[in-house]
């Protein structure tokens, strides 16, 4: 019992609050919201955050790169392989969400008041215009906004380059951002220990104004997710490991893999895995030099669950707020920050937050619809962890085989 709860001591906290709230709304109705100051001190903080956190974890973690080569051939193959199977479980999100809409816009139109408006498109801008206005800002103060993320992270990952290309002449910025960057995680461990009551006050005052449509919109999410993972992990998986090896790849992962899968849903960590895919990986006679290279990377930046959890909070937002999610320029839209939000934030501690007021933002939808999001990657934390995890051990598979490795041989498990 006490080594479940370390485990899983975050996610418990937050979907116990979250029962909590969703109770007293039901109960108190209209009246849940004199809680709501105390919901959106959480979010506040939150926020206050937010921007320091993106500039240390990224620039944090070029800029202690160094100016070194990396296995040039194994990394490239990595990132291809990488790119391949999140676009895939982007569009796989996409058709899950599309077949099955995971709520319905039409029963909760009382919620876009709640939420506040969409902010006006800018039509008239040219297509290359909005390019440079998604990715920079005019003045460094623009910098200092949530509103500008992706300038943020731009501006992050420049400083992280040239930071690590100095050298020695370096190291004392460096050393500054180790350090803030250790005192920043250290400040969001402090704030998440009041997330369950912030969160919960939230979704109290969201149940008590809707009732029980909101909570068949999270009930339906967490469902259709569980499907897609059951899809994702015994299907594309397998599907994967035959494109490595044919039916030897379909054997050794499935002689294989269970270990890795029984260790990502028991400590719901990608981080915790490691060990563990770092084992049954080269059990399964892959490379030791891949697996050692592809799993601790996959760990950081590669999470093909994140990435199918990515569209569903967007699709949950286009259709809360009324948006056509069939519309070509839309699926694209759609798809593509599902992957991004997913795939490349996810490398970022904290990242979840990160991620939620990136789709926020670019999308134009209100800052306070934030944390209905934040709830979809609550309860979906899991099923997203186990895809996460294993997708890295299918990854090293095919990197293996990319590199030259035509056959397997696999090792005896004792």
């Amino acid at each position: 019992m006490g080594t479940i709860w370390k485990n899983y001591r975050g996610t418990i906290s937050l979907l116990l609050g979250i029962i909590i709230g969703g109770l007293i709304g039901l109960l108190l109705k209209d009246k849940a919201a004199i809680l709501d100051p105390f919901g959106q001190l959480f979010l506040n903080l939150m926020y206050m955050i937010l921007i320091p956190l993106v500039f240390f974890s990224i620039t944090n973690a070029i800029g202690q790169m160094g100016n070194k080569g990396r296995l040039g051939k194994i990394l490239g193959a990595t990132v291809l392989v990488f790119l391949f199977t999140s676009v895939v479980a982007a569009v796989i999100g996409y058709l899950g969400v599309r077949i099955f809409p995971i709520i319905n816009s039409s029963d909760i139109d009382s919620l876009k008041d709640l939420m506040g408006a969409v902010k006006g498109q800018q039509e008239s801008t040219s297509f290359l215009q909005q390019i440079v206005n998604l990715f920079t800002v005019d003045d460094f103060s623009k910098l200092l906004s949530k509103d500008n993320m992706l300038p943020m992270i731009v501006f992050s990952l420049l400083v992280g380059l040239a930071t690590s290309s100095s050298g020695e002449k370096a190291q004392s910025f460096r050393d500054f951002l180790n350090s803030g960057n250790e005192i920043i995680l250290k400040a969001v461990k402090f704030i998440m220990y009041y997330a369950p009551v912030g969160l919960g006050c939230y979704f109290a005052v969201i149940v008590g104004s809707l009732g029980s449509k909101i909570i068949n919109g999270y009930l339906h999410s967490f469902l259709l997710y569980l499907v897609l993972s059951v899809i994702y992990f015994g299907g594309v998986m397998t599907l994967y490991a035959f494109i490595a090896y044919k039916k030897a790849g379909i054997k050794t992962f499935w002689q294989n893999i269970l270990v890795p899968a029984a260790t990502a849903l028991a400590t719901s960590s990608s981080a915790a895995s490691i060990p563990a895919n770092l084992t049954y990986g080269k059990k399964m006679g892959i490379d030791d030099d891949i697996v050692d290279t592809v799993i601790p990377l996959g760990a950081n930046i590669h999470k093909d669950g994140s990435v199918i959890g990515g569209i569903f909070k967007i699709t949950f937002l286009f259709l809360l707020f009324g948006r056509d999610i069939t519309d070509p320029m839309n699926i694209l839209e759609i798809i593509f920050t599902g992957f991004f939000v997913g795939a490349v934030m996810g490398a970022i501690p904290g990242g979840g937050l990160v991620a939620e007021t990136l789709i926020v933002s670019l999308f134009g939808f209100p800052t306070s619809a934030i944390p209905l999001i934040v709830i979809i990657s609550t309860i979906i934390d899991v099923p997203a962890t186990l895809l996460n995890s294993t997708s890295n051990v299918t990854s090293a598979l095919m990197v293996n085989r990319l590199v030259g490795k035509k056959q397997l041989s696999p090792t005896n498990i004792k």
